[in-house]
This record gives C-alpha cells, structure tokens and sequence, in this order.
C-alpha cells in the first residue's frame, strides 16, 4: 500500500494535494466540496490588505461624518461590494468551516504593507486556523526605490506577523528577487515556517473598444511548472522550511515532478477550475497507480530524489542547463 501522507508547516496531511487560496473555497459549501474530493488541506480564498485598510476608513468617514474632514479617502479602494468576504464574514468563515471540515484550514492574507496585518493575523489564529498564508503581492514602481529596500519590506512583513501569532506561517513569493535563493534564506532567518512559490502576478490588460485598462485573469497552464520545479530543486535540502509547489500543476506527472524535487506539498487551482474539483481524486489514483508501478513505497521515498541535491547532474539546475536546452532545440 503507498503511503501518501506528507506534512507541511507542521501539519500531518494525508496526501501531497491541496486546494490553493481561490473562490472555489469563499463559501462553506465549497470547503466542503473540496474535502470530499481528497484535498488533504484548503487554503482559504485570500482576504486583502486593502478590505482591512477599507473597513478602518469607513469606519472613521461614519465617526467623522460631521467635520467634513474625509476627502474622498474611500474612491482609492474598490467598494466594499466588490469583495465577496469582508473582515468580520472571513473570521466567521473559518469558525464556520472549521467546524464543517476535518482537513487543516489555512487563512491567506494578501497584501504589500505591514499595515494592519498584524491585529487581524491574531484574530484569524483566534478564529481557528490551522496556519496562516502571506501572500505577498508588491508591484514596486518607484524609481528611487532600491532592491534590497523591497525585500526587506517582505522581511519586516513576516517578522510583524510572526510576532502576533503561534500558528505556522508560510510566505507566498514571486520569483522577481535578485537572488531567490538568498531571499529564501532570509524568509528562514525571519521565522517563516514555509514557502509557496510562486504568486502569480496578474497584469492588467487593455480594452481597445472602452480605452480602458482593465482586469484580466489567465488560468495557469502546465507551462507555468517549470519555475516552482526549478528553485523548489535548488533549494530542498539548504533551508529547513516546508516547500509548497503551485502554478501549472496540471496532472499526476506534474505533482510527482513538483514532489521529487523536493516539494512537501502540490497546490491545484486552475486545474480545478477547468477540470472540476473531481479531479483531486483522479490526481490521487494516477499517483498511487504510478508509484505502485515504480515501486515507491511513499512520498517521503520520493520527496527531493531529482532535487539539485540529490540529482546526478546538479548542473542541470544551473547555466549548463539553459545551454543544452538551446542547443538541443537548434539541432532538432
């Protein structure tokens, strides 16, 4: 029999594939649903920095009402309408769920600030979660503006979370840094209990009939693997953090790639928005059947044996890698 049990920040898990933060789990009902498919954990569809910032402003227009001391304050952000959860329906969403639910629940919180995160990460933790996601969307646009000032923006992020909270943190990066690998190694002297790479940044599109920019979302394709695959391989076994797998996780191939470089977990999203939630189960039979052919016993067996640790050409990870592949391509 395989064993497929793995644990990520601390959690005992009973499969490797989870659902990643999405709308498939802002109701009750979809929570649910994602569980009975076999998502062994949810992350919980994100909460944002600016729907915090938000409640505070209209909390202080309404106090303020009478002074006329409140210019427009409130046309930055999008209406309130606009988000499916606000602060207060997101907490009684995973007292709610948690108690709906036998797999770990893990709160995402989205943002770029340390801003109110703080107090709202304690209430999330009071709220019962299991663990809690940063997911760190920061677009910076200012010139002036160095690098190593960007990152230590995400450092001073975690270390205000991590101090209001006991509940596992991970950190959701994009791949954007000088050197991932160091920031990596900065995430872990921080106190981040894990990573999920990659976020995926959304760019805006435009509408040549409205003269707009507009909003435009992309579902991942199994294109999109080949980034996570590459530094989840690089870093397995030179940081003692829990490493997550998501974008472009497709099929059972593109899991078992993501698990034997070394990744604890496999996050699904797009996956399940085109082929249903269903599929978490038709994941889980195509792995089994896969390393029952092979001969694994578990994913622990697995777990990093292609990692650049572990791999027998490591500089498959490096340069040598993008020379090859350029040759090969020329010489087809």
């Amino acid at each position: 029999m395989v064993d497929l049990s793995t644990k990520y920040l601390g959690l005992e898990l009973r499969t490797p594939l989870m659902a990643s933060a999405s709308p498939l789990s802002q109701e009750l009902s979809g929570v649910r649903a994602l569980e009975d498919a076999g998502a062994s954990a949810v992350v919980l569809s994100s909460l944002f920095e600016e729907q915090l910032r938000l409640e505070t402003l209209e909390l202080v227009h309404h106090l303020a009402a009478s002074t006329e001391s409140f210019p427009e304050a409130l046309s930055f952000f999008p209406h309130s309408s606009e988000f499916h959860l606000g602060p207060d329906e997101y907490l009684n969403h995973i007292l709610k769920a948690k108690a709906a639910v036998d797999v770990p629940l893990i709160a995402s919180l989205n943002g770029s600030t340390v801003g109110g995160w703080t107090d709202y990460a304690r209430q999330i933790q009071d709220a019962g979660a299991d663990a809690l996601e940063c997911n760190i969307y920061y677009i910076p646009t200012d010139m002036e503006l160095a690098g190593e000032a960007v990152e230590q923006t995400y450092v001073e992020i975690l270390r205000a979370v991590k101090a209001a909270v006991t509940i596992p943190v991970a950190v959701k990066l994009s791949p954007f840094f000088s050197n991932m690998a160091n920031m990596a190694k900065r995430m872990e002297k921080a106190g981040a209990d894990g990573l999920v790479l990659f976020n995926r940044f959304y760019q805006p599109d435009i509408d040549l009939e409205e003269l707009e920019v507009k909003p435009n979302v992309l579902l991942s394709t199994p294109q999109a693997l080949r980034l996570p695959l590459t530094w989840i391989g690089i870093l397995y076994g030179h940081v003692n953090l829990s490493l997550a797998a998501t974008s472009g996780i497709h099929t059972p191939e593109d899991a078992l790639k993501m698990l034997m470089v070394g990744a604890d977990v496999t996050m699904l999203c797009s996956a399940l928005f085109l082929q249903g939630i269903g599929h978490l189960k038709e994941m889980e039979r195509a792995i089994v059947r896969w390393m029952e052919d092979r001969e694994y016993e578990s994913v622990s067996q697995m777990r990093g044996s292609m990692s650049r640790l572990r791999c027998p050409d490591p500089s498959a990870f490096e340069r040598a890698q993008y020379m090859r592949a350029i040759k090969s391509y020329q010489s087809l």
